[in-house]
């Protein structure tokens, strides 16, 4: 998808790309500080509480989304030991990397919004990597927060389950949960199937309000330059 995109557009493909790494180093910082935050350094002597990309991206999956348009990053690591609540902090911090997403993808919208108004210079790249900022941190905190191990979401999961009679489905989703999304996201690559295609709409109506205009029609003008 981005190779594609490199051979047709390689400035805007370059401003994808460091949307995208910025997006995933912010929302990998964001676990490691809440990880100290609530009482627990293994991310900070793991070297991941840093906002240097070289930390947090992960080979395989940096040539996966340059290739396929589907990657991940390196998940930053805590130990429930050191926690006072290991259930619900677990969550505090598995939702901080969604919650660092949202925040990028407004801060996004309102300097797009505000440098909007005093006009765009012509081919400017700004409001190109604004937008696809925005859409990128947006789509992310969309799909970490599904409910299947290892994403951020299965953590709630983990919590509301925790020492209750349905503990054995938590534990099957955690043992079985990252086959099953290994398998919908080859499905997606191999076949015409988007299985997560529908994460697209609240995407999209998000990334439209928050920049005050369509966000898919304004990419589109833009890929077709």
């Amino acid at each position: 998808m981005l190779i594609e995109l490199l051979l047709s557009a390689p400035l805007i493909a370059l401003a994808w790309v460091v949307a995208i790494i910025l997006s995933l180093t912010v929302h990998e910082f964001a676990h490691a500080l809440v990880g100290k935050w609530r009482g627990d350094d293994t991310a900070e002597r793991m070297g991941r509480l840093t906002l240097n990309p070289l930390a947090h991206l992960d080979p395989l999956g940096t040539l996966m989304l340059l290739f396929v348009g589907f990657g991940w990053a390196k998940p930053v690591p805590f130990d429930p030991r050191n926690l006072d609540s290991p259930a619900w902090d677990g969550v505090t911090i598995a939702l901080a990397g969604p919650f660092a997403n949202l925040v990028l993808a407004t801060l996004g919208g309102v300097a797009f919004r505000n440098l909007a108004e005093l006009q765009f210079a012509q081919g400017s790249l700004l409001p190109i990597f604004l937008i696809l900022l925005v859409f990128t941190n947006l789509m992310l905190l969309c799909f970490n927060l599904l409910p299947i191990p290892p994403l951020d979401g299965s953590k709630v999961i983990d919590a509301l389950f925790y020492r209750t009679r349905y503990e054995r489905v938590a534990l099957w989703l955690n043992i079985y949960g990252p086959r099953v999304l290994l398998g919908l996201v080859i499905i997606s690559m191999v076949t015409s199937l988007d299985v997560f295609g529908f994460l697209q709409v609240p995407a999209v109506l998000a990334c439209d309000n928050l920049v005050g205009q369509s966000c898919l029609g304004f990419l589109n003008a833009s890929f077709g330059q």
